[in-house]
Order: structure tokens, then sequence, then C-alpha cells
């Protein structure tokens, strides 16, 4: 096969371990032709310093002066590369997660194989627990409830192996949408759709991502040979009351970029009528959290009005 260049994004943002062991994994991948980009996004430590003596010129390092969120931040890299490297392809990488060797070959190969593919996805399964796939998405994106769904849950896919379905398991898919864990993207794609949507500042960016090219023409696929390990809820559990406020005010965001008048409006009935109320009784009852509640209330607050307050939650 040919080897188009691939240009790799990392944000690191006080994960210096975890980046650490991403990077170190991926200098023992099989593809010849690519390059390494870590984002620093503002770590408090001495992060950007020990990566450049750890990994010298294996690494492109930008040092961002501040947190700019994961959608601004992989930006920053990817208009970097896009601007200096002449990419065929940008692989955003989160900088918890560890890759096979083969992973970059093989998603490379699939997406080679047809030139309507703009934005590929792999199977990503628990760092603690490699047997258990974690982000399952062969995701279908619901309008009507403000969801993105995976298609296949880890019962039912544990089922369907016991069943010796996993040929089928194993098919490249044309999905809705991918996890930004593993987010490979063609060029041409970045050129005519533009990058992540930086309101979003983290999560639903990249979901909004693969509905704006999926409007514009291209195929969303997801390639189940290809797995990546990743270190779930590392960072959320850190923040948990930033992670609860942005997930919600994003789904309202979301719904507003890309649903009908009609579906809007079905969505506000099933959340207001349903989810609000559930959402509520799981953090005050269950978690005894009122802080998270509080949180929550913001984001739906902030959500209806999508009012952008970024500096205001980083350390919320």
């Amino acid at each position: 096969m040919n080897y188009p260049k691939v240009s790799i994004i990392i944000l690191n943002w006080n994960g210096l371990e975890d980046t650490i062991e991403c990077l170190e994994s991926l200098r023992k991948i099989t593809y010849p032709n690519y390059e390494v980009i870590v984002v620093d996004n503002g770590s408090e430590g001495n992060d950007a310093q020990v990566l450049e003596e750890k990994f010298g010129d294996y690494i492109h390092l930008i040092k961002n002066d501040k947190n700019y969120g994961f959608a601004e931040g992989a930006n920053i890299g990817m208009r970097y590369a896009l601007n200096n490297s002449a990419p065929d392809y940008v692989l955003l990488l989160n900088n918890d997660t560890v890759v096979d060797p083969e992973f970059l070959t093989e998603m490379v190969k699939v997406a080679e194989t047809d030139p309507a593919i703009g934005v590929a996805g792999a199977r990503i399964y628990s760092y603690d627990h490699p047997d258990e796939t974690q982000h399952f998405v062969k995701g279908k994106i619901d309008l009507w409830r403000g969801q993105a769904i995976p298609l296949l849950s880890i019962v039912a896919e544990k089922i369907k192996k016991r069943e010796s379905n996993k040929e089928q398991l194993d098919q490249v898919r044309e999905v809705d949408w991918v996890t930004g864990c593993c987010f490979l993207i063609k060029e041409q794609v970045l050129r005519n759709i533009g990058s992540l949507d930086e309101s979003y500042f983290c999560y639903w960016e990249e979901t909004d991502y693969c509905a704006r090219a999926s409007k514009a023409g291209y195929k969303i696929v997801y390639i189940p040979k290809v797995k990546v390990g990743h270190k779930l809820g590392r960072s959320t559990r850190k923040m948990p009351a930033f992670t609860c406020y942005h997930v919600v005010r994003n789904r309202f965001y979301f719904m507003k970029k890309h649903a009908t008048k009609g579906q809007y409006c079905i969505f506000l009935i099933y959340f207001f009528g349903f989810y609000f109320w559930l959402a509520t009784g799981y953090y005050l009852i269950l978690r005894h959290n009122f802080r998270l509640l509080i949180s929550f209330y913001r984001g739906v607050r902030d959500g209806l009005g999508f009012e952008v307050k970024l500096e205001n939650h980083i350390r919320n």
C-alpha cells in the first residue's frame, strides 16, 4: 500500500504520565510516514519541559499559554500541521490511550479504499480490562432525544462473540459518529468543512464534526479491527462538575445546530418531561452530590441560552 502522511495530534493538560505512555506506544507503530504534534494546553507544572527533554525531535511541541479546551487545543495542532506539514490525514488521539503497533496502518488502509470516507474511528477497549470493549461505537445520532447512541452494547457484543459471529463484528461499518479518542480525518475534509467547533470547549465536538462531515457528503466509518486502549475517566474523575456542566450544555448546542424545529421541540419535551427529573434524582438521591446537581442545572440554563462562559467553568 501507499503510505500517505499522517499528522498525529495529542493534547496534554496536566497529564504527563499518561502522555508519556501514549507516546511510548506510538514509537512502536509500524506505519512509516507520520509525525507527532503534542499540544500542551497550558499545563500547570513542567509537563512541556519534561516532554521536550524526553522525546526531543520525535515530537513537535506546541506550548499554549492557557487551557483552550479540547476543541480549540486540537485545532491549534491541526492548523500547525496543515500549514507546515502538508499531511494527507490528521489523527486526533487522546493522551490517555495506548495504541497497537498496527493501528495506524489498518486505519489508513481502510480510509484509502474509498475517497468518500472522511472520518474513521477505532474500537476503544478498556486499558484496565483489555478484553472489554469500552466505546463500542457503531453509533447513530438520535435528533429526537439529543443522544449519540451506540447500536451495540457490551453485553450484546459478548453474546454475539459466543455465537461465533466475530466476522460480523469485525466488519467496517458506516456510522453517524465515532468517538474522539482516536479520530482520523482526511485532509480534504478539514479544508472543506473546517476544524472542530471551539464553542463546545470539550465534549460533543467530535459528534458535531461527524454530523458536519456527513452533511457535506462524506462517510463516517467505524473500524473494529483497530483497537486502542483507553483509561476511561482518568481526567473526568478529577473534575466531575466541569464534565457534568459541559456534557449537558453542549447537548443543547448540538441540537440547536443540527435538529429541525420539530426535532428540537420533541427533544425539549423528552428532556424536561423525563431526563431532567431522572438526572435530578440521580445526583440528589443516589449520589447525594449537590455540587453536581448545581452543575447540571447550570448546564441546562446555559444550554438553553448557550451562554459561552468557558473561563468561568475550567475549575468548577
